[in-house]
């Protein structure tokens, strides 16, 4: 802003006062500006969206710019609430969900995902859970439990490792290419006896990406055997589906049956997230 204009102002969408110039097109305060420097602060905003959690020193490798510099976009996506620090790293903000549907696809998910589950577990007499991928997590979003004395059982919201168990692992093989990084290159712990190793996941995740389906053996919990299938909308993957019960109950005829049945569930989850009224 030039001398003599200091007292130029326009006031944004979101409320938030900015300089003008002196033709009257509105410059942001922070370097998100034009040419290159616009490109490299998409860029970031692109990097927290895709890794749903980050550190600015990972931002700053991947996306070639010095830490100083990311640190000043991120400033400024922080005040235009496009992304939000917690706890040293950074997420997506309130307004990039809503403005890319995450938010209202997870509360239609919650709100249409209860019936199918419970028809999973009728089907199957086991857990049904519906599981999304929250950064470098996984989160259990809805279950129904089965009626079982003895069975699975999540927390609602709980958040559990990525690369163990069948509906996490199945989110990770979807996700985008740095979030499968950002999970391999941590030390990975081992659960129980059964939670596979980096070279083991790897593999697992081209097979699973290759079936779309995963099954797996007490990797969470010992002596439980999982089925998981990926939901797609819009060509990206929203969730997965879930049947989980102990071996005793869950061999591989219950396995094979279980696989069609959340087959079928999904494509019917789809639809109806398609039929369903977007707010």
């Amino acid at each position: 802003m030039q001398p003599g204009n200091e007292n130029l102002w326009w006031t944004s969408p979101w409320g938030r006062a900015r300089p003008r110039r002196p033709d009257g097109d509105p410059v942001a305060e922070h370097p998100i500006g034009g040419g290159v420097s616009f490109v490299r602060g998409l860029k970031v905003l692109i990097c927290v969206a895709e890794s749903g959690e980050v550190r600015a020193d990972r931002i700053a490798d991947d996306v070639a710019v010095p830490l100083s510099t990311v640190y000043r976009y991120l400033r400024t996506l922080r005040d235009l609430d496009l992304v939000e620090e917690r706890d040293g790293s950074y997420l997506p903000g309130w307004r990039l969900q809503e403005l890319s549907g995450q938010d209202l696809t997870h509360t239609r998910l919650v709100e249409l995902g209860h019936t199918f589950l419970r028809e999973l577990r009728d089907v199957s007499g086991e857990t049904a859970v519906l599981t999304v991928r929250a950064g470098t997590h996984a989160m259990c979003l809805r279950q129904v439990e089965s009626r079982h004395p003895m069975r699975m059982a999540f927390r609602v919201n709980q958040l559990l490792p990525l690369y163990a168990g069948a509906g996490q692992r199945v989110l990770l093989a979807h996700a985008p290419q740095t979030v499968i990084d950002r999970v391999l290159e941590q030390p990975l712990r081992h659960i129980t006896r059964h939670t596979l190793d980096r070279a083991s996941i790897v593999r697992e995740l081209e097979r699973t990406r290759r079936t779309r389906y995963l099954v797996s053996h007490g990797e969470l919990s010992e002596e439980a055997v999982a089925v998981a299938v990926p939901v797609f909308a819009g060509g990206e993957i929203v969730c997965s589906l879930t049947v989980a019960g102990p071996d005793s109950r869950c061999g591989p005829a219950w396995q094979s049956y279980a696989r069609a049945t959340l087959v079928d569930a999904g494509q019917r989850l789809v639809d109806a997230l398609d039929d369903s009224p977007r707010r």
